[in-house]
């Protein structure tokens, strides 16, 4: 039972109603919208960088936690920020190198659980 006093019940709930937010806006944008998960997807990935390019989203990080580093525009942010660290060390060439370099393990991820995902479900298209 000790390690339920070591638990930061508020930083839990600032991530749980950040990262619910996020999900939020992703579902009102499907309901509403007749934009494809794909460009939803992009509207979040690029948001994610560009207010990670800005120095906007380190704020929503830092306030939030996972709940803001584990939905798609902190996948976002992640690439700006080490595109960004990587320009500052390793010259023009880091700003090609240094997102995916920090994004290596999220894609990695991705891609591996995808593949799992596709061996276990049945794919079906969305009816227009």
């Amino acid at each position: 039972m000790d390690f339920l006093q070591s638990i930061d019940w508020l930083q839990l709930l600032k991530c749980f109603i950040v990262g619910g937010g996020i999900c939020i806006i992703g579902q009102i944008l499907i309901d509403k919208t007749k934009l494809t998960p794909a460009r939803i997807l992009v509207i979040f990935v690029t948001t994610g960088a560009i207010l990670g390019g800005l120095g906007l989203y380190k704020y929503v990080v830092d306030f939030a936690g996972a709940g803001a580093t584990v939905p798609l525009t902190g996948f976002g942010y992640n690439l700006s920020k080490g595109a960004i660290e990587a320009v500052r060390s390793d010259g023009l060439i880091g700003a090609f190198t240094g997102g995916l370099k920090a994004a290596a393990g999220g894609i990695a991820a991705a891609i591996f659980f995808g593949y799992i995902a596709s061996l276990v479900s049945k794919p079906k298209m969305k009816k227009q």
